[in-house]
């Protein structure tokens, strides 16, 4: 293959894995909007209910450290195809779902089935386009990645009012055929390789499974009760800490490893993966943020909260076809310090809310935020798989992948531990204001009273609404600390990729060979 001309069944290939990827990552947040209605069928609580999103996030976790042996064992075309099958079939069985502990089996087959799509579709790019195409390939890659987490919950809460909650699982079947297709028609068939098996590294799959699945659910559900306080916690964490170690010990000292850790003793690697936890700390964070803020301190519905979101996931996508072009005249590297700065300033934008801040202010920062995030995805797709050896692929996509839903998922948990600690923090300084009669207060309350005695309410009245709007100020004002915290991250970022070198250019070299 030449590097200008690349054949039209690659093309279809990556067409297919990357629409594969895309609803795999819609998938994780669709349901967000709708929990509330879900849990209402189930005759589940709201608390239990977030289950639902759990258990497909720590399958989705597990599954992408396998992909690379279960790929070489069983060839790229059969894997892809039968975990694209498995789910659309699992999609289908979560609008089946009749009590929550079926839908919690469901969801996580859906989340381990989609897991694989994910990270096989940045590996198709490397492998099946050359160099000069892989900024094509990595702008399409960074669609699925940063517009579908933008658009799930406007998507997900758009179905539930306008259909039922059934839609959301229902939308994955034509997409998952038109996958199929696309995936039989791009990919050739080849033999699997047995040899695999040979030196299948349980022990490795094993401590995995236990270590990200045990992190992620601490990550999901410490923050909910109160973190190490609570005794299931603490084992998670344990277990979590001696598999992870276990498991990495194990990788740097065999000859098979099921990921190849040793990409870390590469200093850019090292800082490319940094970087990916940044953004998917930025990603989901914001996504987390956003609509939490709209519906605690203004009651929006999902289809709100939806429309509100849309903002940051449409305007994005004019400047995906422009990156490629304009890494031609800039450094990779300056693209993503500037995408990382752009999307950290948005985040200051709204460190200065009041009770005042509804959806409409919150849409200039979310446009700012949907230029800086093409400007982050395609360069560093692009920057951190540069000098990589064709066999390091595999667990390059791999690891680049855990970075950044593992970013998504402790950025994710820091944010909601520092909004439930601040505002009780901020609800403690406004009450004592208050006792100790600010001048502020008492006009408040002189004020509230005179309203309601005008309007036949009782004056006591006053001291529960004056209750409801400190709490509603000490919320605004975690809020505004959680986006100054995520927003500091980012520019951390910013300056950490600025650290990872260009591309090694040797005459005659190829990237991997020159480096």
């Amino acid at each position: 293959m030449s590097r200008g001309d690349v054949p039209v069944k690659n093309w279809l290939a990556i067409g297919g894995a990357l629409l594969g990827a895309f609803m795999a990552i819609l998938d994780i947040q669709i349901t967000n909007s709708s929990l509330k209605d879900i849990q209402a069928a189930l005759g589940a609580t709201l608390e239990e209910s977030s289950w639902i999103a759990t258990s497909y996030l720590v399958a989705e976790m597990i599954a992408i450290p396998l992909t690379g042996f279960f790929a070489a064992w069983l060839s790229p075309r059969r894997y892809l195809l039968w975990n694209t099958t498995g789910f659309i079939i699992s999609s289908l069985l979560c609008s089946f779902a009749w009590n929550l502990e079926s839908m919690i089996v469901f969801r996580a087959m859906q989340g381990f089935t989609g897991g694989a799509l994910i990270p096989m579709a940045f590996t198709l790019i490397l492998q099946l386009l050359p160099l000069d195409k892989r900024p094509v390939g990595m702008a399409l890659f960074g669609v699925t990645a940063t517009f579908a987490p933008s658009i799930g919950p406007t998507l997900g809460g758009w179905l539930t009012d306008a259909l039922s909650w059934h839609y959301i699982f229902y939308l994955n079947v034509i997409p998952g055929i038109a996958v199929l297709w696309l995936l039989a028609e791009g990919l050739d068939k080849e033999p699997g390789d047995d040899e695999q098996l040979k030196r299948i590294d349980l022990f490795g799959m094993i401590t995995m499974a236990l270590g990200l699945g045990c992190l992620q659910v601490m990550l999901e559900e410490g923050s909910k009760d109160d973190w190490f306080d609570a005794e299931y916690i603490r084992w998670l964490a344990v277990v979590s800490v001696v598999s992870l170690v276990l498991f990495v010990r194990k990788q740097l000292t065999t000859d098979h490893p099921l990921v190849n850790l040793r990409l870390f003793y590469s200093r850019d690697f090292a800082l490319s993966c940094v970087t990916y936890v940044a953004l998917g700390a930025g990603l989901f964070g914001s996504v987390y943020l956003v609509p939490l803020y709209l519906a605690s301190v203004h009651d929006y519905t999902a289809l709100d909260i939806g429309l509100v979101l849309m903002w940051v996931g449409f305007p994005q996508l004019p400047f995906f076809p422009l990156i490629p072009r304009i890494m031609k005249k800039i450094d990779a590297k300056y693209l993503v310090a500037f995408g990382f700065a752009v999307m950290g300033g948005s985040m200051f934008m709204n460190i200065h809310m009041t009770t005042e801040y509804d959806g409409s202010y919150l849409i200039p920062a979310l446009l700012v935020r949907a230029l800086g995030q093409p400007f982050i995805m395609v360069p560093l797709s692009v920057m951190s798989s540069q000098n990589l050896k064709q066999e390091d692929t595999a667990s390059a996509s791999t690891l680049f992948n855990v970075m950044r839903n593992l970013g998504g998922a402790v950025g994710i948990a820091v944010l909601a531990t520092l909004l439930s600690d601040r505002t009780d923090f901020h609800l403690i300084q406004i009450q004592q204001s208050v006792v100790n009669g600010t001048q502020a207060a008492a006009e408040y309350m002189h004020n509230m009273g005179m309203v309601l005695g005008m309007h036949g309410g009782p004056a006591e009245q006053k001291y529960g609404m004056l209750m409801n709007e400190m709490t509603q100020q000490a919320m605004v004002m975690s809020y505004n600390e959680a986006f100054f915290a995520l927003g500091s991250m980012l520019l951390v970022a910013a300056l950490a990729s600025l650290l990872i070198r260009p591309a090694a250019k040797e005459e005659g070299l190829a990237p991997a060979e020159a480096h």
